[in-house]
């Protein structure tokens, strides 16, 4: 039976997270945070080290307006090609930069690539992080993908406890992500942070990656 990440939850109550992963360029950043402002949603921003060590203010912004950062490796490696030990030094060396920057360390992992196998699962959750994948892929990392198929791909999926994946600076990110955070809301949902989504007490991870209630 393989170890499975987190890939959506189990809820009832209408909310889902939005989640950015950041390992290159900084330029849309504060339109996005301005975005989620205006709609009162809250996200899980996915960090790489060389991504913090070039924008710490970024890193604060994103942290000050009340958003969640997550880990995602000091250098974006391929993990399941490292020993247990260097997987292990890349969560912890990068929440050695990020913790003088917002004062706390990380709580959930992303494996760059979002590739894993179960060793690098077991040894990451050891280490004391969950990992997070997702059910939603805006695939926005396609320059040759228009707003309007994204939006095509990404609606019709939205169900309590999604995860969705964006880049931060993804292609056409100022295009869609109004559009989705609108259709969203007028459908009845809300936005928080992937720790907010995540159940509390014992809980299982299904065949698919759906976080439940062990009972």
């Amino acid at each position: 039976k393989r170890i499975l990440p987190v890939y959506s939850v189990e809820r009832d109550d209408r909310v889902i997270s939005i989640s950015f992963d950041a390992s290159w360029g900084g330029d849309q950043t504060m339109r996005i945070l301005d975005l989620l402002d205006e709609y009162n949603a809250k996200a899980t921003f996915f960090l790489v080290g060389i991504w913090v060590d070039k924008y710490p203010e970024l890193v604060k912004e994103i942290h000050d307006r009340g958003h969640e950062i997550g880990n995602h490796s000091l250098t974006h490696p391929h993990m399941s090609k490292l020993s247990p030990e260097q997987m292990k030094s890349e969560l912890s060396q990068f929440d050695n930069l990020l913790e003088p920057i917002i004062g706390r360390r990380t709580k959930l992992f992303r494996a760059p690539y979002g590739e894993y196998d179960d060793r690098v699962i077991k040894t990451v959750r050891e280490a004391g992080y969950e990992v997070i994948q997702w059910n939603i892929d805006t695939v926005d990392w396609k320059p040759e993908r228009s707003a309007q198929t994204i939006l095509d791909t990404v609606l019709p999926k939205l169900s309590d406890g999604s995860i969705i994946l964006c880049h931060n600076n993804g292609y056409k990110i100022e295009q869609y992500l109004p559009t989705l955070i609108e259709s969203a809301l007028a459908q009845g949902y809300s936005f928080v942070t992937v720790s907010d989504l995540l159940l509390d007490g014992e809980t299982l991870i299904d065949v698919n990656g759906v976080q439940k209630p062990a009972q």
